[in-house]
């Protein structure tokens, strides 16, 4: 029953960030299950990818379905992650790395607090009317960069890109996140793949539990983010990534 319980509440979290801002399930699932658990931090990672890909394609199909998913200029920036990703490894590989640790519990922390204090009030027509080659030049330098700082930290890649899709490429925030968790779909598969094949498959009741928790909450969250005003959606994915940004660092520190 304890173990249902974590797996379940890690569910919830990266449901929620994922539905809501386009997080990375790894961000929540994997620390918990390290921590609660004791499970081996490459099994717990295995696992949260694997629950990141249903989640992500669930919500990106629910934000494509209320046209708020740019497919075009989203797989452009899917290809750069993908490759960045790989080259971000091999100069992580060697470099000295520990103190990058906490990049993107700090990052998820600091960008809920950005969301709250400066919103994205970008609208549509703006977004549209920009230049389409600029934005594919800027998806390719944008996925570069995530695929890059990914590879390199481990982690990071959800908040990197709605960072860089919002306050770069200029979209609104629910095509941003829209694009984001399309995005993920592909590098969490490939990442659970890898991760499956190297090491195995992983402790079956908590990747069940895991992945039937996150894609439950991740569909409710994505429902309640395409029906939400620009204000309330900056609100909301703000307070969640506080939140769930403290909890993890609570979780690591404490």
């Amino acid at each position: 029953m304890y173990r249902f319980f974590v797996c379940f509440l890690a569910g919830i979290g990266a449901g929620l960030g994922t539905g809501f801002a386009g997080m990375s399930a790894a961000a929540v699932i994997s620390p918990m299950l390290i921590t609660f658990l004791g499970l081996p931090a490459y099994e717990a990672v295995g696992i949260a990818l694997a629950s990141d890909v249903l989640a992500s394609a669930a919500s990106a199909y629910t934000y494509g379905k209320n046209k708020n998913l740019d497919i075009k200029n989203g797989f452009v920036m899917m290809v750069m992650v993908l490759l960045f990703t790989l080259a971000g490894s091999f100069v992580a590989s060697r470099v000295p790395n520990a103190a990058m640790g906490s990049f993107s519990v700090w990052m998820t922390f600091l960008l809920g607090v950005k969301f709250i204090v400066k919103p994205v009030m970008t609208t549509k027509d703006s977004m549209n009317a920009a230049d389409g080659k600029k934005k594919i030049v800027k998806s390719v330098i944008c996925g570069m960069a995530v695929g890059f700082i990914c590879g390199f930290v481990g982690a990071g890649g959800g908040m990197m890109m709605l960072l860089l899709l919002t306050g770069v490429l200029g979209y609104e925030l629910k095509t941003a996140v829209g694009t984001s968790v399309f995005i993920m779909t592909f590098t969490a598969f490939t990442g659970a793949v890898s991760h499956f094949a190297i090491g195995g498959m992983p402790d079956i009741f908590c990747l069940s539990v895991c992945v039937a928790s996150t894609l439950l909450w991740a569909r409710i969250a994505a429902k309640f983010a395409n029906r939400a005003n620009a204000a309330t959606l900056n609100r909301v994915t703000g307070a969640i990534l506080a939140v769930l940004g403290l909890a993890i660092l609570c979780v690591n520190y404490f």
